[in-house]
């Protein structure tokens, strides 16, 4: 089983998501898409995304927030949110092997019931008067640290 997992709220760019899910198969991780994408998320287009590193991630598409959030609840996974708003640097927060580290949409982030429902928050400080850094670039940050805290703790 994949422990550490990273999940993409309603993700709007192919490329970033297809980045994501090779730095997944890479790593060993596994990946949660919460629907509605931004677009068209066939097998046809995540293929052409993930190029030939899709089939070895552990993927697993959910239709909405709702069936994503039951599922989560039953595995009795915390849900870890990059945020914006958060307060917590992610270099100072103590991860565990198996936690959900939730990214938002790159046009809007999350709404806020999903940012509620996060266990907790955390932020990749940056230089002030800058706005986000790139989604695949800021689930590479906190996936790798996570990653270091955990002892790649992957099976």
């Amino acid at each position: 089983m994949t422990l550490l997992r990273i999940a993409l709220y309603q993700p709007d760019i192919p490329g970033n998501t297809g980045t994501i899910l090779r730095l997944a198969a890479c790593l060993g991780l596994g990946v949660d898409i919460i629907e509605p994408a931004g677009f068209d998320i066939s097998d046809r287009n995540l293929k052409r995304a993930g190029m030939d590193y899709l089939n070895a991630v552990s993927l697993v598409r959910h239709v909405n927030w709702e069936r994503f959030e039951a599922w989560r609840a039953a595995t009795g996974r915390r849900l870890v949110l990059a945020s914006t708003r958060a307060a917590t640097p992610y270099a100072d927060f103590v991860f565990r092997p198996d936690d959900i580290l939730l990214f938002g949409r790159e046009s809007a982030g999350v709404p806020d019931l999903v940012h509620d429902t996060a266990e907790t928050r955390v932020i990749i400080p940056m230089v002030p008067g800058q706005r986000s850094i790139n989604v695949a670039m800021s689930a590479a940050m906190i996936a790798g640290e996570a990653l270091r805290q955990t002892g790649f703790a992957q099976a």
